[in-house]
């Protein structure tokens, strides 16, 4: 039977404690997992500070960080339900964020994974309201970048304060009006385009990730990123499916046709750092690459510039926001937030020189 990733985490601190330090590719050889599913695991316990990446290599942290101040949960504490589509990748830093923001306010976090399947999320939502959740903060796995009327009367039909994490509703809908936080994915692509037009870069190209609920912010930042600094898409590819773009890049970046490109998501970013290489092209030299997400980037061959929303942050300030509401007395009209945080763009060699790089 194959490894949790819990398991496969703890394999991974227990081998490098023990031998001080190894490089990934020595560790997915150990674990018998791809060099891809090692990098993760080393990204996110880094970002932990339980393990210290350091030229290509992981090593033992010189000391732990400390940790957080937590009051005890005690009876009739709140209970919240944290609902969102997946325990890694992405989620595992909000989660934890959401964790720690719960336990250090006596909270006691219930958590509910729909793995990304629409039908699941009224399950987890009853389910956690079964176990006694006070309020909800939710994810939801809305067919669109909004909810449909039919979406929008589940949410607003729960019986407890939601607030919505990562989600919007349309603008005006009464959906709008419930809590939100949200990364502002827009801000975060245009960004990057102002990143790389500052480095002298002006044919950026967009391989996007068109699944996800965070590619059409990410197209809007792109493009006003694009107005902001006078320049034009070099070459139409949104016809083409994702495959298709990722082969033909390479082809556009030796004809001189693109000298950028913003990739969404960083599983994405590695396979295309993969085609250019095989083909002979340079990154930064030739192509300049930022990724969108940062779970990985970090541990390319050519460590890749990306855009790093605040994933953790977002979980803190959703248990805060639920928190003050559940608080309220009864009737109080306080008004309703929507709290955008601003991801951080991290720079690295593949927009970079080694000087300018941190």
């Amino acid at each position: 039977m194959r490894p949790s990733v819990d398991e496969r985490q703890e394999r991974i601190l227990q081998l490098v404690r023990e031998r001080g330090s190894l490089r990934v590719s020595e560790l997915a050889a150990e674990l018998g997992v791809s060099a891809v599913t090692t990098r993760r695991d080393v990204e996110t316990l880094a970002e932990l500070g339980r393990l210290r990446r350091v030229h290509g290599a992981v090593t033992w942290p010189e000391r732990a960080a400390p940790a957080p101040v937590r009051h005890p949960v005690e009876a009739g504490a709140p209970v919240l339900g944290l609902l969102v589509p997946a325990d890694q990748y992405y989620y595992a830093e909000v989660i934890q964020g959401a964790r720690a923001a719960a336990a250090a306010a006596g909270a006691r976090l219930v958590l509910g994974i729909s793995k990304y399947r629409q039908e699941e999320d009224a399950a987890q939502i009853a389910s956690m309201l079964a176990a006694g959740a006070d309020g909800l903060l939710l994810t939801p796995n809305w067919a669109g970048t909004t909810p449909t009327a039919a979406e929008e009367r589940t949410i607003l039909g729960l019986q407890v304060p939601t607030v919505l994490l990562e989600r919007r509703a349309a603008p005006g809908s009464a959906a709008a009006e419930l809590d939100r936080v949200c990364t502002d994915h827009v801000h975060g692509a245009c960004a990057a385009v102002r990143h790389l037009a500052a480095l002298g870069r002006r044919r950026i190209a967009l391989l996007l990730t068109e699944t996800t609920p965070t590619a059409g912010f990410v197209r809007t930042g792109y493009h006003a990123g694009l107005d902001a600094m006078g320049l034009d898409q070099p070459e139409d590819l949104a016809e083409e499916d994702s495959e298709s773009r990722l082969r033909r890049l390479p082809d556009l970046v030796a004809a001189k046709t693109v000298d950028a490109v913003l990739v969404h998501t960083d599983t994405e970013a590695l396979i295309l750092l993969q085609h250019l290489q095989a083909r002979g092209l340079r990154v930064p030299e030739d192509v300049a690459l930022v990724a969108y997400d940062d779970e990985m980037a970090a541990l390319a061959d050519v460590p890749l510039t990306a855009v790093a929303p605040p994933k953790r942050a977002l979980g803190e300030a959703a248990v805060g926001m639920l928190l003050d509401r559940l608080a309220e007395e009864p009737g109080s009209d306080s008004p309703r937030r929507h709290l955008d945080l601003l991801p951080q763009l991290r720079v690295r060699r593949s927009t970079a020189d080694d000087a300018a790089a941190s």
